[in-house]
């Protein structure tokens, strides 16, 4: 460790500087404009999710009328957007309300140490210049829930026989000749319905092979409120006038499908079915086993998936792997499936906290066996916040939420001369997921 003079203090240290993280810093510079912030940023850009996956067709899986900004309206009428425009408008966030100057690129936190006796956090950074540590009142965390260094990736029988290309999406190479290629895509998440109908044009077939159904809607992609209240009214009205109705929307649609599954099943279904060959077997590939929101349900543009199966240039097979071959895939059951290209969209690794080491007065915090309050801050730990958005809707209307909560706590302690804040357990608390997937 190099020997600093002094540790720089702030008054909040706000980590990661994804969506969570730039909303999070323009709460704080709007409602707490007294406190002195930085915000720390692993890569050397900003945009988190959105800068890092690049696969073909990159888009959001919630509408941007509700995943984007309350206080920066979202201007294209496409409400499922690619990532190119999302990372745009987080730039341009960035820009205009000069939350660039308070991030620290390529400043990586390693470990965070709590004390009673300064009342202060002690965060341990890796720099380009080496290790460096940095003080704080308040931590925020807002670096998301799954590791950017690894994806989920099972191991399936004898894959090092394949000739061919093994690609995940998350480190989808630059460059990339897929064209006139076979392609397999494993998983039935938002990825792999993504991946799909994008790649289809131009390969030779894809197929997309799911162990097991997923709900799959379509959305049109330009939404005609928008577009008629544009007409007529500033367009900062009308996009707040068209987040209140797809949040209202959202909150419907949830609370019917919980309410009466079966109904929404059925529907999702029949929709499904109107928009693929009539002897397509729907039932066996697009019914789960669970009911609609049980999971997170997948939604695809104008049908795009739809399309491509109709094309005749993708395909689905429900089954599971058996081996890898020298040339593709064996099922179970004796079906073989050729591939140049195998697409492992088989999910992100969980890595909640950054992966940072938390430690109070030197002991060691294992998070998993506290409480949270609020969805944002969590028992015993003091001075601490995380953003964390929905699961049944858009994030960024949660990780909103929990901002505008953070500020108000922050001049709450303020006002009156509190210094430190610390969430705790009532004894007749029954636990619950925090995360309920």
């Amino acid at each position: 460790m190099n020997a600093n003079s002094h540790t720089d203090f702030f008054d909040v240290i706000i980590i990661g500087a994804g969506l969570s993280g730039i909303g999070s810093a323009y709460w704080l510079q709007k409602k707490c404009s007294n406190k002195k912030f930085v915000v720390l940023e692993a890569r050397d850009t900003p945009g988190g999710t959105w800068d890092l996956f690049r696969y073909p067709g990159i888009r959001s899986d919630s509408d941007m009328f509700t995943f984007g900004y309350r206080f920066k309206p979202w201007q294209n009428p496409q409400p499922i957007s690619e990532g190119g425009a999302i990372l745009g408008y987080l730039e341009e966030t960035v820009r205009e309300n000069r939350i660039n100057e308070r991030i620290r690129y390529g400043h990586k936190v390693v470990g965070a140490n709590w004390s009673d006796q300064t009342a202060r956090w002690t965060v341990e950074v890796q720099t380009p210049q080496g290790p460096s540590m940095l003080e704080t009142s308040f931590l925020y965390m807002c670096s998301g829930y799954y590791s950017y260094d690894e994806a989920y990736r099972p191991r399936f029988d004898q894959e090092d026989r394949f000739k061919g290309t093994i690609v995940l999406p998350q480190f989808w190479p630059k460059g990339l000749d897929y064209t006139g290629k076979k392609v397999v895509v494993v998983g039935s998440g938002a990825t792999a319905v993504t991946i799909v109908p994008n790649i289809s044009p131009q390969v030779e077939h894809v197929t997309m092979l799911q162990r097991s159904p997923t709900y799959v809607m379509t959305l049109p992609n330009k939404n005609k409120l928008f577009v008629l209240l544009n007409k007529f009214l500033p367009g900062k009205t009308a996009y707040r006038i068209t987040r209140v109705n797809n949040i209202l929307l959202t909150i419907i649609m949830f609370t019917i499908s919980r309410a009466f599954p079966n109904f929404v099943k059925g529907l999702i279904m029949k929709g499904a079915a109107k928009q693929l060959p009539k002897d397509f077997e729907v039932e066996k590939h697009f019914n789960p086993s669970y009911n609609p929101w049980d999971q997170r349900l997948c939604v695809v543009p104008d049908g795009d998936l739809f399309q491509a199966i109709s094309s005749g240039k993708a395909s689905i097979v429900t089954n599971h792997i058996d081996h890898f071959t020298e040339q593709g895939i064996q099922l179970k059951g004796g079906v073989h499936l050729d591939a140049d290209i195998i697409v492992l969209a088989t999910g992100l690794k969980m890595k909640i906290l950054g992966g940072i080491q938390l430690t109070i007065n030197g002991k060691p915090v294992v998070a998993n066996e506290q409480m949270v309050y609020k969805g944002m801050m969590i028992s015993d730990i003091p001075n601490l916040a995380i953003a964390f958005g929905y699961t049944n809707a858009s994030w960024t209307l949660k990780s909103d939420l929990t901002a505008g909560y953070v500020c108000k706590l922050l001049n709450y302690m303020d006002g009156k001369g509190y210094r430190v804040v610390v969430p705790a357990r009532e004894a007749d608390v029954i636990p619950e997921p925090f995360l309920n997937f």
